[in-house]
């Protein structure tokens, strides 16, 4: 552990990455404030750039831009009640209505504390539990891994939103079909290509992301004829107020830190639930532990019930690389994405990437003490200047989301038949969000169903084709059996809704 961390530091303080790390959070930053787009949008546009650098390098800037979209996110639910991720709508319950006070420089404060506090307690949780859970996971086996995608593929379909399982579900289906497009790895037999040599390789992750995510964002804006920015102009630098924080805010702050920073990263961990529903839990859990006087507060500019979620969601971040570096199984969409980046760079996450790649696995998780300490930098002198970003029209706003798309599929394949594949997935894409069908279950599947199913055939063949190895270990038990039980209980919400 000790020369990991070595390795670690001497790759994340080399110049080059300690200049990305500042690039990220900047970016990421800038993007989290923009309402209606988001880390995984920032990093899909960061994909085709990252392919330059060394995999340490290029992760490092993918997880720079995506603490920083988290962190940056803040800023339009407390000023605008528009909040820039979904990470973030916690955040607005009680920033809304402190910046409505004439306290938005208070609030924009103690959303910057809280967050630097959440990312760093969470990166100091990273360090110690990454490594031991790594060498638990040792003891997986092929038959627990295909157990533990589809469990994986359950949860984030499970958590995707409130009442949306069956199209969450139904969009994980997608995204496995999607994933089988293409030559088989084990053979040489082509599938679902329709005789098009162009999709013999498969579908581009990249462009699956940036066709999903960026493409139609900008298509739904336009859609909708709703300029989420619009709103920015009325915020006058005048009415941001001081930045102080005085000895009782402090106060209030000092305890409900540490519960939710622990709070979010448990829940990051966990594969699917991600920033949203950890700040969510955090407030609820906030507003239970509080006295009497101070629940009633909520809702109307409380210090715990801003400083909760923001401690909770930055903390869910660390939170999600423990499964996405130790198991290969992202704790969120955004970390979805980034793993399909990282397979992109020929390195397999795993048990074993701690002792195969430790020069990626170590200077990720140091690289993220650096990364707190920039974006504390950035948000705390820079509030009233950053907060004139949020005031960018979307004329030009959506313009550039679509150049930067379809520059980014042609720079990797200088191939007009992915151009014309972005558009047309985009266009269905669109068509599904507006009908509420969510895209971080695709993603995920489309990411692990090649993973699955390779997995799912080495099984077969060890077990000479028998379906015996899905009793044969009691841990493929374990984790079958649990995600039987979520996707019952979930059908049953869902019914039990429906009679209501």
């Amino acid at each position: 552990m000790i020369e990991g961390i070595i390795i670690g530091l001497k790759t994340a303080l080399s110049f080059q990455n300690i200049l990305m790390v500042m690039i990220g959070c900047f970016f990421g930053t800038i993007i989290g404030m923009l309402p209606g787009l988001g880390p995984m949008t920032a990093i899909a546009l960061m994909i085709p750039i990252t392919y330059g650098f060394d995999p340490a390098t290029g992760l490092i800037l993918m997880a720079g831009v995506y603490y920083g979209a988290v962190f940056g996110g803040s800023t339009s639910s407390i000023l605008l009640n528009a909040p820039g991720i979904p990470g973030t709508v916690a955040t607005a319950f009680d920033g809304y209505p402190m910046a409505q006070q004439g306290k938005a420089g208070k609030a924009l404060a103690i959303a910057a504390w809280s967050s630097f506090a959440g990312g760093t307690l969470s990166a100091i949780y990273l360090l110690f539990l990454a490594p031991s859970l790594s060498k638990v996971s040792l003891s997986f086996r092929s038959p627990d891994y295909f157990a533990l995608m589809i469990l994986g593929l359950t949860a984030i379909a499970a958590f995707s939103s409130k009442g949306q399982f069956l199209k969450a579900m139904m969009m994980v289906v997608l995204g496995l079909m999607l994933a089988s497009v293409g030559q088989d790895s084990l053979s040489d037999i082509t599938r679902f290509t329709f005789n098009n040599m162009n999709l013999t390789d498969g579908i581009s992750f990249v462009l699956i992301v940036m066709s999903t995510f960026a493409m139609s964002e900008a298509l739904t804006i336009i859609l909708k004829k709703k300029d989420p920015t619009s709103a920015a102009k009325q915020v006058s630098l005048t009415k941001l107020g001081s930045i102080k924080i005085n000895k009782e805010e402090r106060r209030k702050m000092y305890r409900t830190i540490p519960r939710s920073s622990i709070m979010g990263f448990l829940i990051g961990v966990l594969p699917g639930a991600g920033a949203t529903i950890a700040s969510f839990l955090a407030y609820g859990m906030e507003r239970n532990l509080v006295k009497d006087e101070e629940k009633e507060k909520f809702g109307k500019g409380s210090v715990n019930g801003l400083s909760a979620p923001e401690t909770a969601n930055n903390a869910a971040c660390s939170g999600s690389f423990v499964p996405m570096l130790t198991l290969g199984i992202p704790g969120s969409g955004t970390t979805a994405v980034m793993l399909g980046a990282l397979l992109g760079f020929g390195i397999q996450p795993g048990p074993r990437l701690y002792m195969t790649n430790p020069e990626i696995f170590w200077s990720v998780i140091i690289s993220m003490y650096f990364g707190m300490v920039i974006l504390l930098i950035l948000n705390l002198p820079l509030i009233p200047y950053i907060a004139r970003i949020l005031a960018v029209p979307k004329n030009y706003l959506i313009p550039l989301i679509l150049f930067f798309s379809m520059t980014g599929i042609y720079v990797m394949s200088f191939n007009n038949f992915d151009i014309y594949l972005m558009i047309g997935i985009a266009v269905i894409a669109t068509f599904l969000r507006l009908y509420d069908f969510p895209m971080p279950p695709l993603i995920l599947a489309f990411i692990l169903g090649g993973l699955m199913e390779e997995n799912l055939r080495r099984s077969l063949l060890l077990s000479n084709g028998s379906w015996e190895f899905l009793w044969d270990r009691t841990l493929t038990i374990c984790i079958l059996g649990t995600t039987i039980l979520i996707v019952l209980w979930h059908i049953y919400k869902t019914l039990i809704k429906n009679k209501s």
